[in-house]
């Protein structure tokens, strides 16, 4: 079997690993994705609970499901997953989150597989799970088909994938880039590039093509009143997220 080529770009990984120390601090650089992920994992939660059957309310809904949390970062969704009852593997191409999350896994008594390794090395390794989270990471790979195929592969028939990224237009920019980026200092200048953002039409295209079917889609809208986010039906304009099967 040929081996798949990488679709890792060295440039992007280079930005979240100077940032790596700072993943657990939620009022540091990562403070927009602290604020974000409530909202991530209501959705993600509630679509595995809905595809798999699963009732929220026993102590580990999700036991018995292997979960890849790809891109992990310091385990913000793998430690959710990992207290639920999932067996998690948190798998990141920047070497440098990985210390993070595993001290802190450990420090919160939770077993978690974190590996330095891409979505391609594992679909040629014959890996499958259950669920694919694939959380705000398109937008930095090479190829997003290549990825987004290489994601497919590592789903077991009828598995989930959630995959959320930012959309294209001169809102995100506005957002995205130039409000967390310059005007609020969220983020370091640079952590996005505006012409790899993806509109959701084109994710559900590049999804198709990756062999999966796309089911859902939702906005992640961020209210400046009220200082917190939530789930949208119509508001897809910046933050959105979506839901497809390995049919």
């Amino acid at each position: 079997m040929q081996a798949q080529q990488s679709t890792v770009d060295p440039s992007e990984i280079a930005k979240f690993e100077a940032m790596a120390a700072e993943w657990w601090d939620p009022n540091g650089k990562f403070k927009p994705l602290h604020m974000l992920n409530p909202c991530r994992l209501d959705y993600i939660t509630g679509q595995i609970a809905g595809e798999f059957d699963r009732d929220l309310t026993t102590a580990e809904p999700f036991a018995g499901l292997r979960v890849l949390d790809i891109g992990c970062g310091g385990g913000l969704l793998s430690e959710p997953m990992a207290r639920l009852g999932a067996e998690v593997v948190g798998a990141d191409a920047a070497e440098g989150n990985l210390p993070v999350a595993r001290i802190h896994a450990e420090q919160s008594g939770l077993e978690i597989d974190y590996r330095h390794t891409t979505a391609e090395a594992m679909a040629e390794a014959g890996e499958t799970f259950d669920v694919v989270l694939n959380m705000e990471v398109v937008e930095h790979v090479a190829d997003p088909l290549a990825y987004l195929t290489a994601t497919r592969q590592l789903l077991k028939p009828g598995g989930l994938e959630i995959c959320s990224t930012i959309n294209r237009n001169p809102k995100s920019y506005a957002m995205a880039i130039f409000g967390a980026e310059v005007v609020m200092r969220w983020l370091p200048r640079g952590t996005h590039e505006w012409s790899k953002f993806i509109t959701p039409d084109e994710l559900f295209d590049l999804l198709r093509q990756a062999g999966l079917s796309p089911v859902d889609r939702k906005g992640f809208v961020f209210n400046p009143l009220l200082w917190r986010w939530s789930i949208s039906d119509r508001d897809l304009s910046v933050n959105y997220v979506t839901a497809s099967i390995n049919s």
